[in-house]
């Protein structure tokens, strides 16, 4: 069974995103240096899932806290296999708690490189 190049183009490029606790970004930036992931994009956040909120109090008053401060990871990978990527990612993020964060794996339909005009693998 043939596939049409839009599937091919889907398998070769792969986006993973990770939403991940601040504190774990070093472990995991060397993890994907291990596996040779090629180059990330990282901004901060804030969300919630399944980490509790927390109360607090400030000069009197109570507060809660449900959107917790997350780091979140954007990587694109062509040569290596996105599995790889997420194992590297998952065994360096995790505390065994709730609100260790979640990792998505992505298609990527084409890439373009401003500066050179590369497309598709050769962009990334």
């Amino acid at each position: 069974m043939s596939e049409s190049p839009d599937e091919e183009t889907d398998a070769e490029l792969q986006m993973v995103v990770a939403v991940i606790r601040p504190e774990k970004l070093g472990a995991v930036k060397t993890a994907l240096a291990e596996v040779g992931a090629p180059s990330l994009t990282v901004a901060d956040v804030a969300g919630r899932g399944s980490q509790p909120e927390k109360v607090g109090q400030w000069r009197g008053e109570e507060y809660t806290v449900d959107l917790h401060q997350k780091t979140r990871i954007e990587c694109i990978v062509a040569d290596i296999p996105a599995s790889d990527v997420v194992s590297a990612i998952a065994d360096a993020a995790n505390t065994g708690e709730p609100g260790d964060g979640k990792i998505f794996v992505l298609p990527v339909a084409d890439a373009h490189q401003i500066r050179t005009g590369a497309t598709g693998t050769d962009a990334v």
